[in-house]
């Protein structure tokens, strides 16, 4: 089976026999917080309950973390359990997504008989969301993906033309679905989240996760934030009951309490970034300039993730997203250390020591 995302690290185990130094995921470099870990092993003790399927303590804790009710929030096995929800309830006639974006919208769609447009993000805009997008929102779509930080370029949507989207979707009746799973990892988050849009454009659903921010990917854990209680309640009928576990709802209820590795984790992802980016700009690679915990690049070297691959790191080919072509790649940001190790291998493999 082809797969499309990175963080195969098992694949590279069975064919090494060793663990690679992965690159190729968005997650915190620092792994889970202590006290999530300690979480999910008390949690353990009580799973031989059904968990609640309501998730209504976690929902509690997230909608004062995010400052909305707890009405406006559904839990879900990920972010991806919550767009597979969307798509199956809503069932969009038409949907615009943009080119590159993150894979799941497109593969979500495609299992309804919908029609994509793909609205592509030009280079020479350095693959910024523009107001070209505007023209594409006419009365007969349906539904909106957007993500920001977009996913594989790290870059945020100005938030002035942001709210003209959203105004432009009220008026022709679009719902708008914001993906803003890497909101956290942005200098300033609260200067682009739209949650304060939720009361006045109930066509606006707003994806989060606990996935990358605390290091959670194996527990998997997303919410979505809404003022349409219709389609809340049809995205909560459009799967499993029991779409969060115990342990994860354990996981994310102590996640939120969290501040000081949240803050710890924002720093070092600004510290790090400037220095990928100016350590990639010296081997020559052609950066985006990325405001999230990861960066986007495109070079001419040949065979650089499998080159790469033989020296155990794993980086993201960013072949695979619809508009971009090979000699794009995406890498995420890690520790000191760590992006020192990726900057030497890229190195020797610029310098044709392969």
């Amino acid at each position: 089976m082809a797969l499309t995302h990175g963080g195969d690290t098992v694949g590279f185990y069975l064919e090494y026999g060793y663990e690679p130094l992965d690159f190729s995921a968005n997650c915190n470099p620092f792994g889970p917080p202590e006290g999530v870990v300690r979480a999910v092993g008390l949690a353990a003790a009580a799973i031989d309950a059904y968990p609640d399927p309501l998730c209504r303590k976690l929902c509690a804790a997230l909608a004062q973390h995010e400052g909305v009710i707890p009405g406006q929030i559904l839990c879900g096995n990920g972010s991806a359990d919550l767009i597979d929800r969307l798509v199956y309830s809503r069932k969009p006639r038409i949907a615009v997504i943009t080119d590159p974006a993150f894979s799941e919208y497109e593969r979500a769609l495609r299992t309804t008989d919908c029609r994509i447009i793909h609205h592509p993000l030009e280079k020479i805009d350095g693959y910024a969301v523009t107001q070209s997008i505007l023209r594409r929102l006419t009365p007969d779509v349906d539904m909106l993906f957007l993500c920001n930080p977009n996913n594989p370029t790290g870059l945020t949507i100005d938030p002035q033309l942001l709210n003209l989207i959203i105004d432009t979707c009220i008026r022709s009746k679009i719902l708008l679905v914001l993906d803003e799973c890497f909101n956290g990892f942005l200098d300033d988050p609260e200067a682009h989240t739209c949650k304060a849009r939720i009361k006045d454009c109930p066509e606006l659903l707003i994806l989060k996760a606990f996935t990358k921010l605390y290091g959670m990917a194996g527990v998997r854990l997303g919410y979505c934030l809404s003022s349409s209680a219709p389609l809340l309640t049809a995205m909560q009928s459009a799967g499993q009951p029991w779409a969060v576990s115990s342990l994860a709802q354990a996981a994310g209820l102590a996640a939120l309490t969290e501040y000081d590795y949240v803050e710890h984790s924002r720093n070092l992802i600004r510290t790090e970034r400037a220095y990928l980016s100016l350590e990639l700009k010296a081997l020559h690679m052609d950066v985006t300039e990325s405001e999230a915990n990861y960066i986007f690049f495109c070079t001419d070297l040949p065979d650089l993730t499998a080159n790469m691959r033989k020296k155990g790191i794993l980086i993201r080919n960013c072949s695979s997203y619809p508009g971009l072509s090979e000699g794009c790649y995406r890498v995420a940001v890690r520790t000191h250390e760590e992006n020192e190790r990726l900057i030497t291998a890229l190195a020797v493999c610029a310098a044709g020591k392969v």
